[in-house]
């Protein structure tokens, strides 16, 4: 096979012009071209008048070495790389005489997932301990706070089946380096689950809050029927250690402690297990302060962000969906200003997992067929921001979730101690004044949000320089995307779980630094963003446990770190 790139058609173009215009780039004639597959489809839309679909096709050719050496020198066609996925290694046939051989994965959001697929896969039997519910009962469970302001601590937005990223825009493109194509694998076994099959070609593919639910759950169930276990409900509470080794974990599950022996851990914990990092910080797990981002969600009618994007001709063109952004403001104080996990026609979401505090997360459906489009407006801070008052020298690597309370707890507060968030339009918010009432853009975060001054001093939704950063930013970003700074647009506050505020640093071999047979894994672990580069680290981390307990030598392949 032969794969071409950069394959640029008109919007409206004809069914037959792509393989025209495969034909004529190769020099040959049509009945040549045996096969042709679209490997991805994205967009220009940098000239709204006149924007383009751009593909990348893979071509079966009668004569396909002739033709690569033909085209030697052109670097849109080449050789189509052989992107199948290949096990690293087998569990031998008696692998698993004693429980402590089958590796144990807490955690089963996308990282947690994958790991435990991939070694299920590879015929090691994983054990996953995931302290949420199910995702059909978890969903329920997260309705209670949205429809109810009823929080459930252990099974919510960031805890249960699926993690926290069931309940975002299913976004499935990443931006890590991927040498092996292990996105690939990933699109694969979600399309396997249910997903829709377009999201193997589409240049920003998601699958939606809804659907995403049935394919965790197909997914769980491949995993038990090739000899993995999953308990829900079942919270790590310690992690058993001898001599710099793991050896075993303990585990509360319906109000009932037992030990679980364990000799490979994958911690897959999501970025707010708070309880659990700190007991592995008692424990003396290597961590360290990582930097991370806290803001505001806004909310634009999406037909507004479709016009800027595309113009008014193009706006709503099937092709194109609803319309994204992604935006970068460098402040005058030194801070920088991005916009973070956009959802085109979705809805902002209460993410809290602990009562007393609200958190602002967004979502969508596979359709973003909602009103609104909304983002995180958020501005990047270090650790030395957020070093407990009074200390000075090093961080503590919990420093951060103290910092992330101090403000959750705040924007409990300010939206009336309900779980309701305080909210302001945007023409108050850059004026200076108290928001009485919403007009144009109706929020649709739930149970509600509470008109007020985010930014009032004394009473501040965020610290004072990101309040300062993010009121130059908004017109900044209005000079890029029209109507970004409406006076109607809305500001709800506050997101502060946009990552992990910490590390935890591995090796090489992906284990602890000081704990042996423990992997740390995952965006709680500081090593990924976003479900699909979450998913990808928890690839690797079942790999490097399967290289471990076989003995198998790992491959030159370069890592992709």
């Amino acid at each position: 096979m032969i794969r071409l790139t950069e394959i640029r058609l008109p919007l409206d173009h004809a069914e037959p012009a792509l393989r025209a215009a495969a034909v004529a780039h190769l020099g040959i004639d049509d009945g040549a071209l045996l096969a042709l597959t679209v490997f991805k489809r994205g967009y220009d839309a940098r000239k709204r008048s006149a924007i383009v679909l751009v593909y990348t096709v893979d071509v079966a050719v009668t004569d396909e070495a002739s033709l690569l050496a033909r085209h030697a020198g052109d670097p849109h066609v080449r050789a189509t790389p052989d992107m199948r996925y290949r096990f690293v290694a087998h569990a031998p046939a008696d692998f698993a005489a004693s429980e402590r051989a089958r590796p144990v994965v807490v955690g089963f959001g996308p990282c947690g997932l994958f790991a435990a697929l991939v070694l299920a896969q590879m015929g090691f039997r994983p054990l996953v301990l995931e302290r949420g519910r199910a995702v059909r009962e978890r969903t329920q469970d997260t309705w209670g706070l949205w429809r109810r302001g009823v929080l459930d601590p252990e099974s919510n937005v960031q805890f249960g089946e699926g993690g926290a990223g069931t309940f975002s825009d299913g976004k499935l493109w990443s931006q890590i380096s991927d040498p092996r194509h292990l996105t690939r694998k990933v699109i694969a076994e979600f399309i396997a689950a249910g997903a829709p099959e377009e999201i193997a070609f589409v240049a920003k593919p998601h699958i939606g809050t809804f659907r995403l639910v049935g394919v965790v759950e197909k997914m769980r169930h491949e995993i038990e029927r090739l000899g993995g276990e999953v308990r829900f409900g079942a919270r790590v509470i310690d992690l058993g250690i001898e001599g710099a080794r793991v050896r075993g974990l303990t585990v509360r599950r319906g109000g009932v402690q037992e030990e679980v022996d364990a000799d490979h851990v994958v911690l897959a914990l999501g970025h707010s297990a708070r309880d659990t990092f700190a007991m592995l910080h008692g424990r003396g797990v290597a961590m360290q302060a990582k930097p991370f981002s806290i803001g505001l969600r806004i909310e634009h009618p999406q037909g507004v962000i479709d016009r800027a994007r595309f113009g008014v001709k193009n706006a709503g063109n099937p092709l194109l969906g609803a319309a994204d952004y992604k935006l970068v403001h460098h402040a005058n104080n030194g801070r920088s200003v991005y916009s973070f996990c956009m959802c085109p026609g979705g809805t902002v979401v209460a993410a809290t997992s602990e009562p007393g505090r609200v958190v602002t997360n967004g979502m969508s459906q596979y359709s973003r067929n909602e009103r609104n489009a909304n983002a995180g407006i958020v501005v990047g801070i270090a650790p030395e921001d957020y070093r407990a008052t009074g200390t000075s020298g090093q961080v503590d690597p919990l420093d951060g979730i103290a910092f992330q309370r101090v403000w959750e707890s705040r924007a409990f507060m300010l939206g009336g101690e309900s779980y309701a968030a305080p909210g302001q339009r945007v023409g108050d918010f850059l004026a200076a004044r108290a928001s009485t009432a919403f007009e144009r853009v109706v929020p649709s975060y739930t149970p509600g949000v509470l008109p007020t001054d985010l930014a009032l001093p004394g009473h501040e939704s965020l610290p004072d320089y990101a309040i300062e950063a993010i009121r130059e930013a908004l017109p900044a970003f209005a000079r890029q995307i029209d109507g970004f700074a409406m006076a109607d647009a809305v500001l709800t506050g506050v997101e502060t779980r946009t990552s992990s505020p910490l590390r935890m640093p591995r090796g090489k071999d992906l284990q602890s630094i000081n704990v042996a047979g423990l992997y740390p894994a995952g965006e709680g672990a500081g090593y990924a963003g976003g479900i699909m580069s979450a998913a990808v680290d928890g690839i690797e981390v079942a790999e490097a446990i399967a290289l471990r307990i076989t003995g198998t030598p790992p491959s030159p392949a370069p890592p992709r770190r």
